[in-house]
Order: C-alpha cells, then sequence, then structure tokens
C-alpha cells in the first residue's frame, strides 16, 4: 500500500504556469518570465528543482532518520564518470550488494562448518588410538578419561557444526530466494518507465515553447511590418497571427502541466519504492544480525559442553595418587618380600 507524503519541495504546477497564456504575452514579457524561472529553478536530466538560493530549504520527508526517500533525487557519475546512475539504481545495486553479502556470509560459515567436521573427525580419531593404554591405577584411569573426553569433545563439535548449518547458513542461503532479484526488476522497471515519460513530457515541453517562440516571432515580425507599411498584410492577418501564438502558448502550458504530472506521479513511486527498499534493507541487516548471535550462542554452548568433558578428567587427575598407584603395582607385580641377608660361615 502507497503511503502518501506532503510533496512541499516537490513542484507545484501552479509555480510554473501563469493563469495567462504564455502565448498571449508580448515576446519581450514572455523572456522576463522565462528569465524569472530560470534564476530559481535548474532541469537536470528532465528533472526540475529548485535552485538553492532562490526557496527556502526544503524540510525532509523523513526528518533525523538519513532515509533513503530524501537522499536519492538526483542523478551521479559512476566511479569511471563515463556513465549517469540514478539514485535509484544506487538503491537497487544496494539491494543486489546486501544478497551477494549475505551468500558470502553462508560461504563463510559452510567454510566454518567444513573446520569443525574434520577437527571432530581428527579428535575422534586420536581417541582411538591406543598409545599409552597400559598406564595403570590411578593415573590410568585419568588417561583413558581424557582420551574419553576426546571422543565426547569430538561429538560436541559435531553437534555444533550440525547446528551450523541448520540454524546459520541455511537461514541465510535462504532468505529471500529466487524470486528477490525478479522483484528488484520489476523495482527497476517500473521507476524507469516513469522516468522515461518524465523525459518525453520534458521534450514535448521544449517543442512546444520552440513553437511558441516561432510564432511570437512570427506575429512580431508581421505586426512591425503593418506598423511601417512594409508589407500587404491586413489586421486580419495579425489578428490570425496572434491566435495562433496564443494557441501555442496554450499548448506549452499543456505540455508543462503534463510534465508536472509526470514528475509528480514519479516522484511519489520514488518515496514509496524507496521507502520500500529501506525496510528491505533493515530486514536483511536483522536478520543476519539475528543469525550471528545464534552463531555466538553456539559457540559459547559449544564451550560449555567442552568444558564439561573435561570435569570427569579433572576430577580423576585430581585422585591420582604415586603412593596409592605404586601400591597396586606393588601388589601386581612383586616377585617377593624377603631380603638378602649375610651369609653365615
Amino acid at each position: 500500500m502507497k503511503e502518501s507524503f506532503d510533496t512541499e519541495g516537490s513542484f507545484d504546477d501552479a509555480s510554473c504556469l501563469s493563469p495567462q497564456s504564455p502565448g498571449s504575452l508580448s515576446p519581450a514579457r514572455r523572456q522576463n518570465k522565462e528569465r524569472e524561472i530560470k534564476e530559481t529553478k535548474t532541469t537536470i536530466n528532465f528533472v526540475t528543482f529548485p535552485l538553492p538560493h532562490s526557496t527556502p530549504e526544503q524540510q525532509l520527508l523523513k526528518p533525523s532518520e538519513w532515509s533513503y526517500c530524501d537522499y536519492f533525487w538526483a542523478d551521479k557519475k559512476d566511479p569511471q564518470g563515463t556513465t549517469t546512475v540514478s539514485g535509484f539504481e544506487v538503491l537497487l545495486q544496494k539491494q543486489l550488494k546486501g544478497k551477494q553479502m549475505q551468500k558470502e556470509m553462508a560461504e563463510f560459515i559452510r567454510e566454518r562448518i567444513k573446520i569443525e567436521e574434520e577437527y571432530a573427525k581428527n579428535l575422534s580419531k586420536l581417541s582411538q588410538i591406543p598409545l599409552a593404554a597400559q598406564e595403570e591405577g590411578t593415573l590410568g584411569e585419568a588417561w583413558a578419561q581424557l582420551k574419553k573426553s576426546l571422543a565426547d569433545e569430538a561429538e560436541v563439535h559435531l553437534k555444533f557444526s550440525s547446528k551450523l548449518q541448520s540454524e546459520v547458513e541455511k537461514p541465510l542461503l535462504t532468505f529471500r530466494g529466487d524470486n528477490f532479484k525478479k522483484d528488484m526488476k520489476k523495482y527497476d522497471h517500473h521507476i524507469a518507465d516513469l522516468r522515461k515519460q518524465l523525459v518525453s513530457r520534458y521534450a514535448a515541453v521544449e517543442k512546444a515553447r520552440k513553437a511558441l517562440a516561432d510564432r511570437q516571432k512570427d506575429l512580431e515580425v508581421k505586426t512591425q511590418q503593418l506598423e511601417i507599411k512594409l508589407s500587404n498584410k491586413t489586421e486580419e492577418d495579425i489578428k490570425k497571427a496572434r491566435r495562433k501564438s496564443t494557441q501555442a502558448g496554450d499548448d506549452l502550458m499543456r505540455c508543462v502541466d503534463l510534465y508536472n504530472q509526470a514528475q509528480s506521479k514519479w516522484f511519489e513511486e520514488m518515496v514509496t519504492t524507496s521507502l520500500e527498499l529501506e525496510r528491505l534493507e533493515v530486514e536483511r541487516v536483522e536478520m543476519i544480525q539475528q543469525h550471528l548471535r545464534q552463531y555466538t550462542t553456539l559457540r559459547r554452548e559449544t564451550d560449555m559442553f567442552n568444558q564439561s568433558t573435561l570435569e570427569p578428567v579433572d576430577q580423576l587427575l585430581q585422585s591420582v595418587d604415586p603412593a596409592k598407584d605404586r601400591e597396586l603395582w606393588v601388589r601386581e607385580h612383586k616377585t617377593g618380600d624377603l631380603r638378602p641377608v649375610d651369609m653365615d660361615i
């Protein structure tokens, strides 16, 4: 649904049109009128803007918000300076770049998942290597638990990688699917069509302006010829020329009115569509923020679970008792407790 905005600072039709047809003005008065307009307004790439010094400062549509709808009205040169890019195209490029950044973030998380999977695989493999398997006593128990903790830690990292895939990577990949670019093209074509219509209306204005100038010049010449009696033109011819001049002025007024209507339509659609693009960007940023926070949550959980795998190891290490281990080993492996004595003669 389109939002309604005050178009103050856009372009009021009445400010461009005199109630009196331009064709009914004398050439000198019409030139003065055009000069006044040129001193207050300028047309850049077929869009009419007020000159900064000629009118009170325009109020932003959404003050203090740095909103898209306030800062992308003019065209700009591309980085190479060879072509002109409209403000709306800049907004569209931001959307497409955001989609690409989102894709690259998903690729980054995929690489993180691979690291976790490989790490888990290596931990699991290491836990099964029978090195120091013959260690005995309380130290042997602690060593066996340490090896088991590697298998437990491997399981933790596998779960972490699985959750990364389902809760971070997948949402980043699937947020706004293939239809997103199609939607952006629709916006692009819609605004571009309105801009083309504006160009067409502007061309019609210029054509009508030239036609009026030609009619007024013809009227002026015939009037001068009649005054100095260099021509046999009758007053009827003068009236006919005056009617044509007036008609040309009416045509110019009509063309300017159609131009202003086209510009107002473009203005309204620019505001509405730029606000929609702004909403989409906020939505994208908040979505990524949410899932990157989920990444940090999962990462902290992984640390917590890893810590829990070490707790049994810590407990058994605290229970390691060299004296007890010596007792157990001696009991099992003793070869005799009778000590040698001196030989008798």
